[in-house]
């Protein structure tokens, strides 16, 4: 069992950064990718980006290519999300969650995918 607890969201301008993270206990979640989904109010949940078991690869959704960079520390069993130039569209609840299987060779976006989940962190991005 994998606990996930995100922080490090908040109310930030159109234009600023933010960086959250998602930091796990319980059993280590390295041998696994970490993808960060994000949900707005009426919307689905949708896939925002991932990082493999290694950190040797990374994986992001068109809408925030760019802007956003994902990495991940081992020893500290946390993973990172940097978010640059933040648009009010970014505005939503985002989560992180582990990849159902271990070490897989490819990414995955669909939320079904993974396994355990965050109980997600607020970005508002005000225009």
């Amino acid at each position: 069992q994998v606990q996930l607890v995100e922080s490090g969201g908040g109310l930030v301008q159109a234009g600023g950064s933010a960086r959250l993270s998602c930091a796990a206990s319980g059993r280590t979640f390295n041998n696994y990718a970490v993808g960060w989904f994000r949900q707005a109010p009426g919307k689905e949940r949708e896939f925002v980006s991932a990082i493999n078991w290694s950190a040797s690869g990374t994986y992001y959704a068109y809408s925030v290519k760019g802007r956003f960079t994902i990495s991940r520390n081992s020893a500290k069993n946390t993973v990172y999300l940097q978010m640059n130039s933040l648009k009010p569209e970014d505005t939503a609840v985002y989560y992180c969650a582990t990849d159902r299987s271990p070490r897989r060779p490819v990414f995955v976006d669909t939320a079904a995918s993974y396994e355990y989940w965050g109980q997600g962190t607020q970005v508002t991005v005000s225009s």
